[in-house]
């Protein structure tokens, strides 16, 4: 996945929009951006909506309401039926509240026939200080874990911080924290980093600079919360045509020298971690380049 977006689960309109924007993955939502009033009917339009498509290319994630809430049950047992891609999971604390889901989630896949572990869970674990703090205990939570992001809006309220940026637009230290935990925990468990939304739509040079940063400092996907980000976001997680000619080099300078320890290539010299780090962008390009031509998930 290189691009995840948000669509409220309460709008046919929107969740239209959002099916056909291009997004590897839509995120159904019934949390934030459902008020209250209409949670009961955002489940059902929502679970009509996800299995009319269920077999659509784009994956399909449904943001159900936090484990402290009451409601994630009643989220559950509305959507499941039609057979999501997965779960994301909001303030999520540590690694013991995917497990919670996990085991809510098998019950209901038993219940209705379906595979166990089918059901993918993505956590966003920095919307509480202790879920920041508790960033390494991801790591063994279960095989239904497929990324990990964060969000900064939550984390301010949490906190008390009257900002998530400073005046030139740049995170302040407690939200870069939380961002680098998330970075960090998604390489403790081997499972995707994906960046958090940026929230001014209409930026899109704004957008892109973020996003470069971003994949440059290792994650590999980002959320959106309006279809227009979805092309800035797949082209920025896509590497490059330089990038991978580099990288297929490397592997197969690897590979000629009988796979040793330190490779010289152009003057420089390459060790195993650069090795890791060229299989891992040419499987990021190859996944790239079938949702591009398929218009499918990129889903490494």
């Amino acid at each position: 996945m290189r691009s995840l977006l948000f669509v409220p689960g309460d709008s046919e309109r929107k969740l239209e929009k959002g099916f056909a924007s291009g997004a590897d993955a839509v995120i159904v939502d019934l949390e934030d951006s459902v008020a209250a009033a209409n949670k009961q009917a955002a489940r059902r339009i929502a679970a009509e909506f996800i299995g009319a498509r269920r077999h659509a290319a784009t994956l399909v994630y449904v943001r159900v309401n936090d484990l402290s809430t009451g409601l994630t049950d009643d989220d559950l047992a509305a959507i499941i039926g039609s057979r999501p891609d997965g779960i994301m999971l909001p303030k999520s604390d540590s690694g013991a509240d995917v497990q919670h889901l996990s085991l809510k989630l098998r019950v209901i896949e038993a219940e209705n026939g379906f595979p166990d572990g089918g059901i993918g869970i993505i956590p966003i674990i920095t919307e509480s200080g202790a879920g920041v703090l508790a960033g390494g205990s991801y790591h063994g939570a279960g095989e239904r874990l497929k990324g990990l992001t964060w969000g900064a809006e939550d984390l301010s309220a949490a906190v008390g911080a009257h900002a998530t940026r400073d005046a030139d637009g740049n995170y302040t230290d407690v939200f870069r924290f939380a961002r680098a935990v998330t970075l960090l925990a998604a390489s403790a468990a081997d499972v995707a980093a994906i960046d958090t939304v940026f929230v001014n739509f209409r930026d899109s040079e704004a957008l892109r600079t973020e996003c470069l940063a971003a994949e440059r400092d290792g994650f590999t996907a980002k959320m959106a919360i309006h279809p227009a980000q979805v092309p800035v976001i797949n082209e920025a997680f896509t590497p490059s045509a330089e990038a991978l000619e580099h990288a297929v080099s490397v592997i197969e300078a690897f590979a000629a020298a009988g796979n040793p320890g330190v490779v010289g290539l152009g003057g420089q010299m390459y060790d195993r971690p650069h090795l890791r780090r060229a299989e891992r962008l040419v499987k990021r390009a190859h996944a790239a380049d079938l949702a591009n031509r398929n218009g499918g998930p990129a889903s490494a």
